[in-house]
């Protein structure tokens, strides 16, 4: 009777893929993806007032937080290595409309933000987002004019707003409202105002998803929203229509592009990074983020290795980075590991 092994052998060619998978240091060797805090931006929310961390309930371990705070949290990154944040506001209702006039505000809060982190941490990146649904009454991203977000208006007026934010330090305008044509007008006017250094990183697929509601929370524009956002987002099922979306951001002078959500959209970051080539970037959103820490929470799932699970598919998807509320924590044990 003929050996099992010399079967085996007939039938693999004597090729085993488990000899490379025998002990850590060969997986180590031949390891393809790795995560490191290079790849980390960090996604923080700036409230009003001074001295104040505000916990927010849909998402376990992140926080509102204001400026002084944010400084410190700035300054907490830089020493972990994070190359920068992302900063979106949640500003008083006071001040919302339904134009969202604050964002042409110099000093509003997310330049007065963007400001002082510059001015304590220059070393570290600020990004910022041009959207207006954190200044607007309705929680949409653009102007609403008879129950339509007008397109040319608000290009018009995030391009303005791009302006001020550069003014105040931003180093990446990321605009995510969908709108047409808004990243060759923010360019230019970005050009035109002496900010030919300041990049634009394209929020160049944005799908119409379910996994935003807890960042909504965050930034109090949840129970504000009428209707959906479906007219400017790009449906989930449409692959192909998100990269000519991207396209167009390219061809506009877009420096980098953003897949979001992340998870989900994988095969978007592929095809993303294999049409363009320019540095691609994912946003692990508040839903994705949420769905881990409860389920770990619960015991329903190891999070540590989940949360870095999750991490390395978006690098083996071909990002370069990744938007994430996990940053910190991430940063931290990379560093206990060494």
């Amino acid at each position: 009777m003929q050996d099992k092994t010399h079967l085996v052998d007939e039938i693999t060619g004597h090729r085993r893929m488990r000899r490379n998978r025998k002990a850590d240091w060969t997986r180590r060797l031949v390891q393809e993806n790795r995560l490191t805090v290079d790849d980390l931006i960090w996604p923080i929310f700036i409230i009003p007032g001074t001295n104040i961390v505000e916990p927010i309930d849909a998402m376990p371990g992140v926080n509102r937080m204001t400026v002084d705070r944010a400084v410190e949290a700035a300054r907490e990154a830089a020493d972990l290595g994070i190359p920068a944040l992302a900063t979106f506001p949640n500003i008083e209702m006071e001040l919302r409309d339904e134009t969202g006039s604050n964002s042409l505000e110099a000093n509003n809060l997310i330049n007065h933000a963007t400001a002082a982190i510059k001015k304590a941490v220059p070393n570290i990146g600020v990004i910022t987002d041009v959207a207006l649904d954190p200044f607007t009454s309705h929680g949409h991203d653009g102007i609403l004019r008879d129950g339509e977000i007008v397109n040319d208006e608000t290009v018009e007026q995030v391009a303005r707003a791009a302006v001020l934010q550069a003014d105040a330090g931003s180093d990446i305008i990321a605009p995510s409202e969908m709108m047409d044509g808004r990243v060759g007008a923010i360019r230019r006017a970005l050009d035109a105002a002496g900010h030919q250094d300041v990049g634009i990183m394209s929020y160049a697929t944005k799908f119409a998803s379910a996994f935003y509601g807890p960042y909504r929370e965050a930034i109090s524009t949840g129970g504000l929203l009428k209707g959906d956002k479906k007219t400017y987002y790009i449906d989930p099922a449409n692959g192909t229509e998100a990269v000519r979306d991207a396209a167009l951001d390219v061809e506009e002078g877009a420096d980098m592009l953003m897949v979001k959500p992340g998870l989900p959209y994988l095969d978007i970051c592929w095809r993303l990074k294999e049409a363009f080539g320019l540095p691609t970037f994912a946003y692990q959103v508040s839903g994705e983020y949420t769905q881990i820490k409860a389920a770990a929470m619960h015991g329903w799932i190891d999070g540590e290795r989940a949360m870095m699970e999750t991490l390395l598919a978006f690098k083996r998807a071909g990002c370069d980075g990744i938007l994430t509320y996990f940053a910190p924590e991430v940063a931290r044990l990379l560093a206990r590991k060494g």
